[in-house]
């Protein structure tokens, strides 16, 4: 079954409006993507490597307890809209999802 980009960006948009209606947000900040593996085998090196050419810093964490692995990707320095994260997070759902990872969300590091 194909992603359904349009449901994940109306979800992003419904979170950056619930965000910033409950907390206010900053205009600038680190805006990190989180990708878990969507199938057994998914090498997490290859997609790093991929989104690092395009400006994410990545990095992986291991299973723990029952936490799966994911991946966080990393856009630095960001300025901050639903736009903006929106772009971020399609181009970095892409890539992923042409290496065997699913979309988990994304946080804000200011």
């Amino acid at each position: 079954m194909p992603h359904d980009f349009t449901a994940q960006r109306a979800e992003t948009v419904a979170a950056f409006d619930d965000l910033q209606a409950e907390h206010g947000l900053p205009e600038v900040a680190d805006v990190d993507y989180f990708f878990v593996p969507a199938r057994d085998g998914a090498d997490w090196h290859p997609l790093a490597e991929e989104l690092s050419r395009d400006g994410y810093a990545c990095a992986f964490m291991e299973a723990e307890g029952k936490d799966p692995a994911y991946l966080i990707a990393t856009l630095p320095e960001q300025i901050i809209s639903a736009t903006g994260i929106w772009i971020g997070e399609e181009v970095a759902t892409r890539a992923a999802l042409s290496h065997g990872f699913a979309p988990d969300g994304w946080g804000l590091e200011g």
